[in-house]
């Protein structure tokens, strides 16, 4: 029932759109203002302006350069605000409030104004009218920031002359090309890494592991309830940093840390277990953690992990690197995740996806139109509230500052965000389709299908951002590029059933098939065990089945006899002991293929002993 509501809501945002973008068009320019004595450095401004009333030139050559009036003692609703000689060849600057745009800029091109500059002290919104107004007008119209008023008259003084124009912006900026790497990367690595960990894991489970570090391959399985509190988890917390972003966006960045932290030390861990230095252990201990007696070159690696978290806490404003180390941090957490959380059947990735699709679509084009200042909640709160006290982001997502050198980089976001969402909810769908392809034994065909369909319902995503020019939930392209990728392939390979359902994954996976090759038992000799008696000794000289092991000289022979020189032998003797009495060769060499891990097709060559 959920899967209709995410096309039913693209329309409705639709309609609403073309409904509205009648009345309103929102568009970024840049005011230039420069000195006329040349006592200050030419400097740009942003400012928002709607080309309904009267377009902007998009070349600054083009541009009129018209002295500015500084009449922000008024807000220019009457007559009586405007000065003696009106505004003639002049661009006034008023502010903003009491009255319509409308009625402002009537009274600035009545009185000979060239355009209006009207100065907000709140959020910069389009100077909205209707058709009719429209017409009558024919000088441009734009907000400018209060921070940015009291700055040109610090810089400038008041003989200051401007030129408002709309300079044109690239439509995809190469930050982009940054961003996809490290997001296809991200579900590859991660997707493939979990996969192959997991039945890894399921083959050598017969073995001990009594290490210290047996906890951290664990992995949660999540069932369809855990997926609906995760949502519901969601959406409260979403509207909670909406309200109360102040108070609450601090904890979410120790929250990032500390996860962050955990797991950068285990995309790490594998590399330095690899290295011969720092294997002993710390003495004898009842401190917490250190009871376990971590390995040395473990204890550093967590302590470098912890110290580049807090590098990233002391400098995350940094503009110029520390979207470096976030961007670092936060693949190490993606990568971390996708290795944990294990969705084990596809109802349930069809489920979490349709689920986040909704809930995507619904918090990025439905809330504008539930909020007094008409943004999404997602992009509100993804980016940072303007308002805020703080001036802090929320540090759950991948940044990258654009490098395109706009003059317009000063009016929008100076970084484009992709959020972890948007990489572990497809990552995980990614992780399961390359367990599946193990099951299979399927060259890894759902794997590439399913990561090929990722990285184009990404480019999708950022030709959407071009075109709309406004924030997009990525699931909305993500998601059905996703789940109809996997389920074709598993419809034409005619796997559905098993795919849907995830049959084999709760069962432990086969062992390596069997190669079946005569080889004689010989007849023990006399003084061989007494529980052997003479019609079984003759029974044992029938051909029988040997597994192929990789160890060829680690079979017990028929006589019962383990070699003395090898400990493998003793092992598998004794494990044949537990099985029952030695007596038929056949079921001591099945005892040993239930034990051995693997298996590399090499004949077990039966010895005799005198």
């Amino acid at each position: 029932m959920m899967a209709p509501r995410g096309p039913v809501f693209l329309g409705l945002w639709l309609l609403f759109m073309l409904l509205w973008g009648d009345q309103v068009s929102c568009e970024y320019g840049m005011v230039h203002a420069f000195s006329e004595k040349g006592s200050a450095k030419d400097k740009d401004y942003c400012i928002l302006f709607n080309s309904l009333w009267a377009p902007l030139p998009h070349d600054l050559g083009k541009a009129s350069l018209l002295q500015l009036q500084n009449q922000t003692v008024s807000v220019l609703c009457s007559p009586s605000d405007v000065p003696e000689g009106g505004f003639s060849n002049t661009i006034p600057m008023v502010m903003r409030g009491n009255c319509t745009f409308y009625e402002k800029v009537k009274l600035a091109q009545i009185n000979g104004a060239r355009g209006l500059l009207i100065v907000s002290r709140e959020r910069l919104v389009p100077p909205a009218g209707n058709r009719s107004q429209y017409e009558e007008i024919d000088i441009p119209v734009a907000l400018l920031s209060y921070a940015d008023m009291l700055d040109i008259g610090k810089s400038f003084g008041r003989s200051v002359k401007v030129a408002m124009y709309a300079p044109s912006e690239p439509v995809l900026d190469y930050n982009m090309v940054i961003i996809f790497i490290m997001a296809v990367g991200t579900v590859a690595v991660g997707g493939y890494w979990a996969g192959s960990r997991d039945v890894k894991k399921r083959y050598m489970k017969h073995k001990r592991d009594d290490g210290a570090e047996k906890h951290e391959d664990e992995t949660v399985d999540v069932s369809p309830v855990m997926i609906c509190v995760f949502v519901v988890m969601c959406c409260s917390m979403l509207v909670l940093l909406y309200y109360f972003y102040d108070d609450l966006v601090y904890g979410i960045i120790g929250i990032f840390c500390l996860a962050a932290s955990v797991g950068l030390y285990s995309c790490l861990s594998p590399f330095v277990r690899r290295f011969p230095w720092g294997k002993c252990r710390v003495p004898d201990n009842n401190l917490p953690y250190f009871h376990k007696r971590p390995q040395v070159r473990m204890l550093l690696l967590a302590l470098f992990c912890v110290a580049i978290s807090v590098v990233w806490v002391v400098f995350r404003n940094e503009d110029q690197w520390a979207w470096v180390l976030q961007d670092a941090l936060g693949i190490a957490f993606c990568l971390y995740m996708l290795k944990t959380i294990r969705l084990p059947t596809f109802k349930g990735c069809t489920l979490l996806l349709l689920v986040l699709f909704v809930y995507d679509v619904f918090f990025v084009f439905i809330t504008p139109y539930f909020t007094e200042t008409g943004e999404s909640i997602m992009v509100e709160v993804a980016a940072g509230p303007t308002d805020s006290a703080t001036h802090e982001k929320l540090p759950m997502v991948l940044k990258v500052p654009r490098l395109n050198f706009s003059p317009l980089a000063l009016c929008d976001r100076p970084f484009s965000l992709l959020g972890f969402g948007d990489i572990l909810v497809p990552g995980l769908l990614v992780a399961y389709c390359h367990r599946f392809d193990i099951q299979v034994q399927s060259s890894r065909v759902y794997f590439v299908a399913c990561t090929t369909a990722y990285g184009i319902g990404l480019l999708v995503t950022f030709v959407a951002l071009a075109l709309m020019q406004k924030g997009q939930p990525a699931l909305l392209y993500l998601v059905p590029c996703t789940l109809l990728t996997s389920f074709v392939v598993a419809l034409c390979r005619k796997e559905l059933g098993m795919f849907w359902t995830g049959s084999g994954f709760v069962k432990e996976l086969p062992h390596p098939p069997l190669v079946i090759s005569p080889v004689s038992c010989p007849k023990p000799p006399k003084e061989a065990s007494p529980l052997v008696s003479q019609p079984e000794a003759a029974d044992e000289q029938t051909t029988n089945p040997t597994l192929h092991t990789e160890e060829p000289d680690s079979g017990p022979s028929c006589s019962g006899e383990p070699p003395a020189s090898s400990p493998k032998a003793e092992e598998q003797t004794e494990s044949s002991e537990q099985a029952g009495p030695p007596t038929p060769c056949l079921e001591e060499q099945t005892a040993q293929q239930e034990g051995a891990p693997e298996s590399k097709n090499l004949p077990v060559e039966q010895s005799q002993s005198d």
